[in-house]
């Protein structure tokens, strides 16, 4: 999930079993939205053949690619049960994402509603709103966590969706409808990996790699049409297809939500979705929306094809983080760049500047804090104060893997290759062993990759820049004078989970007032928040040395004030990639090798 180029698990449960075999009577769901008063779902599950392993009922506390808190169960406004009689079947909640049925058997219906994430106040863990649900009158955006739950040991019970709205509605989805006109799924994971968005769209399609390619835009003032972003992401699609051979899926759906909100995006496995505030079409937006659309995509190849067996059948009530999130992340956001520089999309100065930005990302959180650590700490409060590290940092261990893998192989195998060979390996359907995966890898390379894994993945080295971009006739300098005056705030912002905290303090704002991590809350007056974050980067960027402006922060619980000018300092370029013009020729040779698909 890249959201914000930034982006938790703690739930009480009664129990969850798995069963052996899969169940093969289907859940059968129906959504009333023509009926979308009070920013509910109204629900209708039909079901039978519960026994006492199906009595609970479930709502998921987090769902896969999240790496949060949601629990679900806190949204349900009502939740009843009813027999083939429709007469009432006596249910308990009995933890914040569990109903209890006391007599499952006598079980055939199931009626909840449940209110939309968006629009419904929460204290803390909210859902990212790419990952909720919302209800509106001309469109509505269901992910399938929001809205759907399953009775414990149906996970991998097939699912029927019938879904009543108005007849002039679009639908947007990569789900599939059968004879009966249900969208159906295979699991209840497949549903949760299925977002749909219906109400007011446009639709644009092409093919790509005999794989076809659909796009379904909601905008809210239809300032921008699904074929503008269509044919701005031609070149991008050709570009993947041509990183990943061919394409591991027959049908792709983009689903785009332009309205009044910020957010980002969030990867599927045959479909990725995205929330954008809604600005007049143009070219810097369109290329915005693709580069975003590079990273989703290549989720097709991780966690599609490659994925632990932690992720193999998700655990809705008690996820298990993966070491891996490196791969599922980090090596996705590389290869969205790096197609893009290989596929002539990014020339590579923009390449250099998307590195020489990911390191001063890493350079504003904890750089001791290793990948293995993030991935495996990723639900928890401490582990999402980095998580939007593992789009920077990840990324750029990602990029120096290619290298030393291209160096080992003297430029016949580089990353692209190993994960290609992974993704034949494994695929939709086979996953890898979570703790022999660095052991798989380097027996399938060389030798010396355990080295880099150990330094670099598990432990938190420095990142060896300047020595193996060296290999490639690349210079790299972390930092250089400009010779001019910049403004500064004097301090560093950084976003922690769902706050944003002011650190790296210089003395005048600490003798005006300000404390190493307040919470800031707003900005000359104006709330922070991840929707106006934007524009308040904005006005930042035309002030000048010596003009004022207001930070309000919170500390204790109490707001505080304080006014400060912006200081100024020395014009450093920091992080800076460069063509090496002494570079030797077999320094040459690997770089026009590494700018290349093999």
């Amino acid at each position: 999930m890249k959201t914000f180029r930034l982006l938790l698990l703690v739930s009480t449960t009664l129990f969850f079993q798995f069963s052996t075999a899969k169940p093969t009577v289907p859940l059968v769901y129906e959504v009333n939205l023509n009926d979308r008063a009070d920013d509910e779902f109204k629900v209708t599950l039909h079901v039978s053949g519960l026994t006492s392993d199906n009595a609970v009922y479930q709502f998921a506390s987090t769902a896969p690619g999240t790496y949060q808190i949601m629990d679900i169960g806190r949204y349900v406004r009502s939740f009843k049960a009813f027999d083939s009689k429709g007469k009432e079947v006596k249910t308990q909640q009995v933890s914040t994402n569990q109903w209890k049925f006391d007599q499952p058997e006598k079980v055939r219906t199931v009626q909840y509603s449940i209110a939309e994430t968006w629009d419904t106040p929460i204290n803390e863990h909210k859902p990212y709103n790419m990952c909720g649900t919302s209800i509106e009158n001309d469109h509505v955006l269901i992910n399938g966590q929001g809205v759907f739950g399953f009775p414990t040991g149906m996970q991998t019970a097939p699912i029927e969706l019938k879904l009543n709205y108005p007849a002039n509605w679009t639908v947007g989805t990569a789900l599939e409808k059968n004879e009966k006109g249900y969208f159906t799924a295979s699991t209840y994971d497949r549903i949760v990996d299925s977002p749909i968005l219906l109400g007011r769209l446009t639709k644009a399609t092409t093919t790509v790699a005999g794989a076809q390619i659909d796009v379904y835009t909601y905008s809210k003032s239809d300032k921008i049409k699904s074929d503008q972003l269509l044919n701005n992401m031609q070149s991008m699609l050709t570009a993947a297809g041509q990183f990943l051979k061919q394409l591991p899926v027959k049908r792709y759906t983009f689903l785009y939500h332009f309205e009044d909100q910020d957010w980002g995006a969030w990867e599927h496995s045959y479909s990725s979705e995205y929330v954008i505030k809604e600005d007049e079409f143009t070219k810097k937006l369109a290329d915005n929306m693709t580069s975003i659309a590079a990273h989703e995509f290549f989720h097709v190849v991780t966690p599609l094809n490659i994925h632990s067996e932690i992720i193999e059948q998700f655990n809705f009530v008690t996820p298990t983080p993966s070491e891996h999130l490196w791969l599922y992340e980090g090596v996705t956001e590389w290869a969205s760049d790096a197609m893009q520089l290989r596929g002539q999309i990014m020339d590579l100065p923009t390449y250099f500047g998307e590195l020489s930005q990911k390191i001063a990302y890493d350079k504003s959180v904890d750089t001791t804090y290793s990948l293995s650590k993030l991935g495996l700490t990723c639900y928890t409060d401490e582990g999402q104060r980095q998580y939007g590290n593992i789009y920077s940092r990840g990324a750029l261990v990602a990029g120096l893997l290619d290298i030393r893998l291209l160096e080992l192989s003297k430029g016949t195998r580089g990353l692209r290759e190993v994960i290609n060979e992974l993704a034949a390996t494994y695929g939709p359907n086979k996953a890898f062993p979570e703790k022999e995966f660095f052991d798989i890898f380097t027996q399938k390379t060389y030798p010396e990759i355990a080295d880099f894994f150990n330094r670099y993945i598990k432990a938190a080295e420095p990142l060896p820049f300047s020595e193996y971009y060296g290999k490639l006739g690349i210079t790299y300098t972390p930092a250089m004078a400009t010779g001019e005056k910049t403004a500064t705030l004097g301090m560093k912002p950084a976003f922690t989970g769902t706050k944003f905290v002011l650190t790296r303090l210089a003395d005048p704002l600490l003798k005006a007032g300000l404390q190493e991590n307040d919470e800031w809350t707003a900005f000359n007056g104006q709330p922070l928040s991840m929707d106006n974050i934007g524009k308040i980067q904005a006005d930042l960027k035309k002030l000048k040395p010596g003009d004022t402006y207001e930070v309000t922060v919170r500390r204790n619980g109490q707001d505080i004030t304080v006014k400060n000018a912006m200081l100024e300092k020395e014009g450093v370029k920091q992080y800076v990639f460069e063509l090496n013009p002494q570079a030797t020729p077999e320094q040459v040779q690997l770089r026009e090798v590494w700018m290349r698909n093999l």
